[in-house]
This record gives structure tokens, sequence and C-alpha cells, in this order.
């Protein structure tokens, strides 16, 4: 059975994104600079830099293998609107999901296709009708929670999160998107399955307790 994870870059100090973080003014409160410290090392793994389309080249091993794995185990995506508005203007006309993406938002809005096998669903039912249809479209694979914060601790809330995949860079920023400002009482517990060391970040891997 497809399971539900999340997988996501993370500050020393627990935010996602940096505050004011948005493609319409990339200088505000220095968000790019912030952001590029905290994920630079993604931007380096050849995995990553192929399947956005960035160019030849990047760094293989360890990372690298993580980053296909994880991206060939993920059936379906959900996120929320405040991240689609982002990457609309950001991704490249194939968008680099490749699957089903359901997005959680108030806007009624038809699908939109793109090439490469994205589609993008715009769901006003709430997080478990999305997760309902992300199951149905994921098959044998497995459902990643993309983002933003809101929507993870949406999902956690729920209680339906079964892994957590952390990339914690050692930056701080100082304010944004926290992780796990809004859970609720008791929280998800999860035990360590897996570190992996890299250059720039260090790669946790938890599981449901």
């Amino acid at each position: 059975m497809s399971k539900v994870f999340v997988n996501i870059g993370l500050s020393l100090d627990g935010y996602m994104a940096p505050e004011g973080m948005t493609m319409d003014d990339p200088g505000y409160k220095n968000w790019g600079a912030k952001w590029g410290a905290m994920m630079g090392w993604l931007l380096k793994q050849k995995y990553f830099r192929e399947n956005l389309q960035l160019g030849r080249g990047g760094e293989t091993g360890p990372v690298n293998d993580l980053v296909r794995s994880t991206t060939e185990r993920i059936g379906a995506n959900i996120m929320g609107k405040r991240m689609f508005d982002q990457g609309e203007v950001a991704w490249p006309e194939e968008a680099p999901f490749h699957t089903a993406v359901y997005v959680l938002t108030h806007e009624k809005r038809a699908p939109w296709v793109r090439p490469g096998g994205t589609t993008f669903y715009f769901i006003n039912d709430g997080p478990e009708r999305a997760l309902e249809l992300a199951r149905e479209s994921a098959g044998s694979r497995d459902i990643r929670i993309a983002g933003g914060a809101e929507v993870i601790q949406q999902y956690l809330n729920l209680g339906v999160v079964e892994e957590l995949e952390i990339a914690l860079a050692p930056v701080q920023i100082l304010g944004g998107g926290g992780l796990l400002e809004k859970l609720r009482e008791p929280g998800p517990q999860f035990r360590i399955d897996k570190v992996l060391d890299g250059s720039a970040a260090t790669h946790l891997r938890y599981v449901r307790a």
C-alpha cells in the first residue's frame, strides 16, 4: 500500500521557506540568498539538474542517489496553493513532478496539464479528499506531501504521515514558514530510521514509531 511521506529542506532554526518568499520580488528581505543557502545542495545534484532541465553536470554519489530514489518512489504529490503559485511562474514548461499533483485551494480551476506527465488538480474539498484522490492515482507508489509548512501541518495533525525526510542545512533564515508551529497535542511520534551526511546538509529520515 502507498505510504504518505514528507520530503523537504529545512533550516537549522526550523524554517522551510524564508519570510517574504515570492517570485514577484526576488530581492525582498534577501529571501533568494537565504533559500539558496538552505537548498544549494539540491541544485548541485546531477539527477535534480536533469529533472528540472538545468543543464548537464552536477554531483553524483550518495546524496544524488537519495534524490533519485525519493523522486522515483512518488506516485502523486499534494501541495498548497501558495507553493503552486510560486512554482507556476518558476517551473519549466515540463513541470518536474511527472505525476498527478493535488493542490489544496479555495479557487475553482480546471485541471492544468503539462508536458511530461504532470497534471495539477485543484481540490476545494479539504486535505482528506486530496489524499483520497492521491491514493487512487499513486497506485503502488507513494504520496509526497510537498508543502508548504501549513499543508504539512494539516497532514501531521490528521495522523497520516508515515515518514519524514528532512534535509537539514546548517543555515539560519530567521523567520518564514516554520515546519512545526501548529501541531496539535499529542503530536505524532517518529523514530530515526536513517542519517546521511552531505557536504551542505544532513539528510534525516524519520518513520512512525
